[in-house]
């Protein structure tokens, strides 16, 4: 006959046993549960911006981090990590621990262009990264040097035909502005030489100099020396006028039909950020994105904010990956 201790023994094995073998594993191993998920964030996210400081990009992101860090409780600390197109600083959040205090700014280069034109891109924007928001979209303006004769864009494609090898500069090989001139000479058949800069300052200060005459450009850094008389801009390459140029057409409406380049930003984590958090970080910066004083600010710098699902992001992603990768090939752009 067992003994009071054995009795005892098997009556702890018949019960606790299959209670804990019935709890979730991350509780009974002690491990963060979904609690841990709804108490984020509990420190500073680091928000990588893979371009230089001072860009429209780093406006973008200060202005909407500041409000999220409002939201969340927790600073959001700007990182700028730039080089190689941007390649350099999404490769450290698609390589960085996936708890979302990690994320980065990618873009329509970064996220679907670059892989089909540098011959060495460290991650496959496809499934190397958590989308979080859409942020917005920029604006490229076709624009031209005051000495330039040309008011409109068939008076740019008639001058560039009697002129073979008109240049046209950009902020640099690979850029959506790159495509965007790509696109254009090929649609015209007007055979225009590329010139790239680093950023779109240096280029700026010729075309102002008189150096250059013709340049592909996003809005907000060129918008005030258009608006001071400076510049002249012909045409927008989005599908829509700019709130911030409405009397300038789109190059569709200037005779280009089909033509659209229009620059999107998004917020994205590593690859598999838990649900909780991505919809957390979603929730802040669809929120921040919709503020009247931060709508402001980016429309007046010639960005225009919008918000978005994480789901809406990724198909963006996928979608925008399969048509640039087309025009890349098409285009023969490359970058070594």
């Amino acid at each position: 006959m067992p003994s009071t201790h054995r009795l005892r023994r098997r009556l702890i094995q018949s019960v606790l046993i299959p209670s804990v073998l019935s709890l979730p594993i991350s509780l009974a191993l002690g491990l963060p549960t979904a609690q841990a998920a709804d108490a984020f964030p509990s420190k500073p996210i680091r928000f990588v911006v893979p371009y230089a400081a001072g860009g429209t990009t780093d406006l973008v992101a200060r202005t909407v981090g500041q409000r999220v860090a409002e939201k969340l409780g927790q600073p959001v600390v700007i990182e700028n990590r730039p080089g190689a197109g941007g390649n350099i600083g999404m490769d450290a959040v698609a390589k960085a621990a996936p708890d979302g205090y990690t994320i980065g700014f990618g873009a329509i280069s970064t996220n679907a262009l670059n892989p089909h034109i540098y011959k060495h891109v460290p991650f496959d924007p496809r499934k190397d990264f958590t989308a979080i928001s859409l942020l917005g979209t920029s604006t490229i303006v076709l624009e031209v040097s005051e000495s330039l004769p040309v008011k409109t864009v068939p008076e740019l494609v008639a001058y560039a035909k009697a002129h073979p090898g008109l240049t046209y500069a950009t902020a640099g090989t690979g850029t959506s502005m790159h495509l965007a001139g790509a696109m254009f000479s090929q649609m015209t058949q007007t055979g225009l030489v590329h010139v790239p800069y680093k950023g779109s300052s240096p280029a700026i200060n010729d075309m102002l100099g008189g150096h250059l005459q013709v340049m592909f450009d996003n809005l907000p850094a060129s918008l005030p020396h258009i608006q001071a008389g400076k510049l002249r801009a012909l045409a927008v390459a989005g599908k829509t006028r700019s709130p911030s140029l409405p009397n300038v057409p789109t190059l569709a409406e200037a005779g280009l039909a089909g033509y659209s380049v229009e620059p999107w930003f998004g917020v994205y984590g590593p690859p598999n950020v838990p649900a909780p958090v991505v919809q957390a970080l979603n929730a802040a910066f669809v929120e921040a994105l919709a503020r009247p004083d931060v709508r402001d600010k980016l429309v007046q710098a010639g960005f225009n904010p919008k918000g978005s699902s994480a789901a809406e992001l990724q198909s963006l992603t996928q979608t925008e990956y399969d048509r640039f990768g087309k025009v890349a090939k098409e285009a023969a752009i490359t970058v070594d």
